[in-house]
């Protein structure tokens, strides 16, 4: 008996290893340094790349996931429809130009107005949040508008996940509606066979693609840190992560 839970423990590690040098080599064939982390909700089985439990990193626009509990938390936006009104101030993206719905904001990550909000907020307000939310290295910095952006916020791969994983459960000291209007707001793909929500993140060498895939009643986490170097690696995000899945054989 004690035999055969070795053997399959044996096999199911062999198996695992497999799989994640697939993984190692989705990356190294697109020429791209990047941290992949996959778990299944009952944490049983993980997929990983290059993870460093040490490394943390610029969450970027992936903070928009937690800032979107914290404005609605505060009362500062009432749901995801409510107009914000553009200020009139061009910037580098048409999309951010015109008035937005916090659903717009995150879906086209504008950076105006998300910082429009967190000068309400407060940095403050932030640290608290920050470390009931257990998030990250709780740390904010010097300017409370970038913060997320280039200041001194940082968040593994790791904590990404545990993170995703409280707001897909709804175990956050956040109202449940406003998880509720969050998790509208992050459904990013839905077809027959399974369901995405998600969020991307961009600063500097940092780029993200994190969230979580409902299929057949299963859900899976996933994380994605890869180095951007050129505007041209940030399609990497997404299409590594979907990439991994397919190997897997998570998604078709």
């Amino acid at each position: 008996m004690l035999f055969l839970k070795i053997l399959t423990i044996l096999m199911i590690s062999t198996s695992l290893h497999a799989e994640e040098r697939k993984i190692e080599d989705i990356y190294k064939l697109n020429n791209i340094k990047g941290s992949i982390l996959i778990e299944s909700a009952d944490g049983r089985i993980t997929y990983q790349h290059n993870i460093n439990d040490k490394e943390a990193f610029i969450p970027a626009s992936t903070f928009k996931i937690a800032n979107t509990l914290i404005i609605l938390e505060e009362g500062l936006i009432k749901d995801q429809s409510e107009v914000i009104k553009w200020d009139g101030k061009e910037r580098e993206y048409a999309s951010w130009n015109k008035d937005q719905t916090l659903k717009s904001a995150f879906h086209h990550s504008c950076v105006w107005c998300y910082q429009r909000y967190a000068r309400q907020v407060g940095d403050k307000k932030y640290h608290t949040y920050l470390r009931k939310l257990n998030y990250g290295n709780f740390l904010t910095g010097s300017d409370v508008v970038r913060f997320w952006l280039d200041g001194d916020l940082r968040i593994s791969v790791k904590e990404q996940i545990n993170f995703l994983r409280k707001v897909h459960t709804e175990d956050l000291p956040i109202q449940k509606q406003h998880i509720n209007t969050l998790k509208n707001i992050m459904l990013s793909e839905e077809n027959k066979n399974y369901r995405i929500w998600s969020k991307t993140g961009w600063s500097g060498k940092d780029g993200w693609y994190v969230g979580y895939l409902v299929i057949d009643d299963q859900t899976w986490y996933f994380a994605n840190h890869i180095e951007i170097h050129k505007k041209s690696d940030l399609e990497f995000r997404k299409k590594l992560t979907i990439e991994t899945l397919k190997i897997l054989d998570i998604i078709q």
